[in-house]
């Protein structure tokens, strides 16, 4: 049917689901599954003032033994900031100058409806096909990321379930939906080092000692480092301060400690306990008193081309004519906690440019082309 992805695009966006609130959208979703022959497995975790919404959804194919592709994402936005700098409203889905306007339009709700509508129109084709199809839906990908797709992978794998290719609609295009797949991403570590002095008179610091000199040397040395090269795959590793904090406001007193919080986006050249160790060296080096505490957001994964690399390849080539750049840039997506337990892991969704910022958009020109594409997909694994 002509425009069913934006319809159904339309009516998620109409739902705040701000992070961790579902707003209905995964009950929806799933409602639309079920007459499809899905299993819907509702799996909701965290505390009752940050419940988050999961989606398990499963249609199993008559055949025995056939292989499983899973289309993945979230329901949650991001706040909408400042309404007044908004054009129209942000939960309002609104068509202006051939765009569709609304918090969710690209990150991530049109790539949800395209899953759906891509595999109804599959479905409605091929209801015998030779592959299980699955859903796994999460409202907690924009918040912390606790109890959200990490705890379904988790509840997958402990009961043996077997996945072999993985679609996130997370919204990875440039210019226009399909000319960029992200086969992989960088991994994240980051850092809290509180650094110690003693805290004195501006006046006499012959009796005080001043954390921010003591760590200034070290701080410029860890700068300069060149943790690794990265590969064909990944750019190299890099690390970054993103804040600093010191002080007690007051312009006379040397501070007692300083706080510096960092992170490092690393390739698959490093590994966590590589670079704390190196960072750690550079610390006791410069006899620095200080406490380190490590939070591993993530490790790096990658899925080189193979089945499923291939299958969007050529899904993106028939539907649009383009050559997809295969890349591992930006951030972190939720395809890091589905890596482990399944192998072909890629992103494919909109362009990208307008994600969580004030008139969050998608091109209508690039809503249609998206379902084609997802629903190709499912017809070159089928035929594999």
């Amino acid at each position: 049917m002509p425009y069913a992805t934006r319809r159904l695009a339309e009516v998620l966006i109409a739902r705040a689901s701000v992070t961790p609130q579902d707003a209905g959208c995964i009950d929806l979703i799933a409602a639309r599954l079920a007459p499809l022959g899905f299993v819907n497995e509702i799996i909701d975790s965290g505390p009752p003032e940050f419940r988050v919404r999961n989606l398990w959804a499963k249609r199993p194919a008559a055949k025995e033994g056939a292989r499983t592709l899973v289309f993945a994402g979230h329901t949650d936005v991001v706040p909408a900031g400042p309404l007044e700098q908004w054009s129209s409203d942000p939960f309002t889905p609104t068509e202006r100058d051939g765009k569709l306007y609304g918090r969710g339009a690209s990150d991530m709700k049109t790539s949800i409806a395209a899953f759906v509508v891509a595999v109804e129109q599959f479905l409605a084709a091929q209801p015998d096909a030779p592959l299980n199809i699955a859903f796994l839906l999460t409202s907690d990908e924009e918040g912390p990321a606790l109890d959200g797709t990490v705890v379904v992978c988790n509840a997958l794998k402990a009961r043996g379930e077997r996945l072999d290719w993985c679609i996130v609609g997370e919204p990875t295009a440039v210019k226009q939906t399909g000319d960029m797949i992200k086969n992989g991403r960088r991994g994240t570590l980051s850092g809290k080092l509180t650094v110690k002095g003693i805290q004195g008179h501006i006046a006499y610091p012959q009796l005080a000692r001043n954390p921010i000199h003591e760590l200034a040397p070290a701080l410029a040395e860890l700068v300069g480092i060149e943790w690794d090269r990265g590969n064909d795959f990944f750019q190299p590793t890099s690390w970054q301060v993103s804040n600093l904090h010191a002080g007690t406001g007051a312009g006379n007193i040397i501070p007692g400690q300083v706080v510096v919080d960092f992170n490092f986006r690393f390739c698959t050249e490093s590994t966590p306990e590589s670079l704390q160790a190196r960072l750690q060296a550079v610390l006791t080096k410069h006899a620095l008193d200080y406490e380190l505490k490590w939070t591993l957001g993530g490790l790096p994964f990658l899925t080189p081309p193979g089945s499923l690399v291939d299958a969007v390849r050529a899904a993106i080539r028939a539907e649009t004519g383009l050559e997809p750049e295969l890349s591992t840039t930006g951030g972190t997506s939720d395809g890091r906690f589905i890596a482990p337990i399944c192998p072909q892991v890629v992103e494919l969704g909109p362009p990208n440019a307008s994600i969580h910022k004030i008139d969050e958009h998608i091109v209508l020109a690039d809503i249609e082309p998206l379902t084609a594409i997802y629903r190709r997909v499912l017809e070159n694994l089928a035929a594999a």
